[in-house]
């Protein structure tokens, strides 16, 4: 067989994607002629689609040697250049390539990519422009364009620019995530829903897809179902493979041998058949109490019915689902890690019904759960990125060595709504200084059993002294609950629960 005709037969294969016969046609022409400058590229080409960027740039890198002025050869050695992290030389490829040729949509498209990898997004948005421009049924250009749309904090034009790329291609699960993220991020929450199912049912066991839903469905009243999808995401598992500190390890230890005696199994967390929420507590007086304060904090006492704080304590006592460590000492409970039980579900569907007059149509955006140890710190100072917060703490009170203290601080600042996650939520040195400069005063809520804590979640709060006795049970245990969305600086688009890395 000759060498054109070898070629033609691994074109074709390489067209209808038989891989391994494509290759075994370039490397017979290669064998023959090692120089062959169609066979350097086509099977460079074929090397970069398989993700192997290095074999790509030797192979594609003979062909453009042999045909400099090829601007195929300059936009595919330009893409593997990209794919190998060298942006710089890979703009300037591509460049070539347009120059030689202009009007390639597809290099277009790869320049916009490279261009948002070096963090020029304004130039990156221009290119894709110009994609979509000289070719409008382009999925792909649509999808990056959102990208950069996003990018540029511009969140209402990257939905409609996704859009567009679901409407070209409705069988795309990560242009659907893209749609569904966007959406959620403006508030358009039922085509957020729409869009995320969408790409779930094509991707079933997509872990971020089943975030964003359940996220999704708890802000807009469908928490049972959001708890379900967690506690698949959990069920799929992770890739963290940090080391554990040794607070982390102790508690471990302790929750096994607190099974071992105890002999719990099975299920725990499931919804109660009766109320969750104390409905005798003097819920008018409770809800005045939150319109006239300023700022706006109320104490609830013996928030729980009997059987849901037992159930509650039982769950976070039996589950292993204490699994983010931080470093002051304190676990994490997540609902996308297993906190996704369905009497919390029950207790934040019944906190928004029999509280309405202090959660309006505020949905639940978040929640978790933290357990701490008996002597260590816990949560510095911070706001959080919510309309409402509710803390409440189960661990009984017999744990708490010092009644007057162990629940919470809060100031009478809220956090600039100029000031972006990062800053109010973690930066303690410009917090303080800020609430010193404004004069800030502070008050404390004292731990308690049962007790919740309903705030404004712009005011700066963090945990009061913990000096709580050893032992298991004796862990001091909160609940948070997060309603609404923080208010907005004039001109913000993004009002986003969390960073998403967005899919091409």
């Amino acid at each position: 067989m000759g060498l054109e005709q070898l070629l033609h037969q691994g074109l074709a294969a390489q067209q209808r994607d038989d891989q391994a016969e494509a290759e075994r046609c370039y490397l017979g022409v290669l064998a023959l002629a090692p120089h062959e400058a169609n066979a350097n590229h086509l099977l460079g080409v074929l090397r970069y689609q398989q993700g192997r960027s290095t074999e790509a740039l030797e192979l594609i890198g003979k062909a453009l040697a042999a045909v400099p002025q090829s601007p195929e050869n300059h936009s595919y050695y330009g893409a593997a250049l990209h794919s190998a992290g060298r942006h710089q030389e890979a703009l300037a490829s591509l460049d070539r390539s347009l120059t030689l040729a202009p009007g390639q949509a597809e290099v277009l498209n790869v320049r916009g990519l490279v261009l948002m990898a070096l963090s020029r997004p304004e130039e990156a948005l221009l290119s894709l422009d110009q994609a979509v421009a000289l070719a409008p049924a382009y999925t792909e250009a649509w999808n990056n364009r959102g990208i950069a749309l996003r990018n540029l904090a511009r969140v209402e034009e990257a939905r409609v620019s996704f859009a567009q790329a679901a409407a070209l291609d409705p069988n795309h699960p990560h242009i659907h995530f893209n749609l569904g993220h966007a959406c959620l991020i403006v508030g358009k929450l039922g085509e957020a829903a729409e869009a995320l199912e969408k790409s779930l049912k094509i991707v079933p066991d997509d872990r971020a897809v089943l975030n964003n839903l359940a996220v999704v469905l708890c802000e807009i009243g469908r928490t049972a179902e959001a708890m379900t999808l967690f506690k698949r995401h959990a069920a799929l598992g992770g890739s963290d493979s940090a080391p554990e500190p040794d607070h982390k390890r102790k508690h471990d230890r302790e929750q096994k041998a607190y099974l071992v005696q105890t002999g719990l199994s099975g299920e725990a967390g499931e919804r109660l058949s009766g109320p969750a929420i104390n409905p005798d507590n003097d819920i008018a007086a409770i809800a005045d109490r939150w319109h006239t304060s300023g700022p706006q904090v109320v104490v609830i006492d013996n928030l729980l019915t009997p059987a849901a704080l037992e159930a509650l304590r039982r769950f976070c006592w039996q589950f292993p689902v204490w699994k983010k460590s931080y470093h002051e000492g304190y676990l994490g409970a997540l609902p996308e890690e297993g906190f996704a039980a369905p009497l919390l579900a029950q207790i934040a569907d019944e906190l928004r019904e029999t509280y309405g007059a202090i959660f309006g149509a505020h949905g639940l955006r978040y929640l978790w759960g933290f357990k701490y140890d008996s002597q260590l710190k816990g949560v510095n100072i911070h706001a959080d990125f919510a309309a409402v917060n509710v803390n409440f703490w189960i661990t009984p009170d017999e744990a708490n060595l010092n009644p007057d203290s162990g629940g919470l601080i809060i100031w009478d600042k809220a956090a600039p709504l100029d000031w972006d996650f990062t800053t109010y939520n973690n930066d303690e040195a410009a917090i303080r200084a800020f609430l010193a400069e404004s004069g800030a005063k502070s008050q404390t809520v004292p731990y308690r059993a049962n007790r919740a804590v309903i705030f404004d979640s712009d005011l700066f709060h963090q945990t009061d002294e913990i000096a709580f006795r050893a032992g298991y049970t004796n862990r001091r245990i909160n609940i948070t609950m997060l309603y609404g969305r923080r208010r907005l600086h004039e001109g913000t688009q993004i009002n986003e629960l969390v960073p998403v890395v967005w899919r091409e």
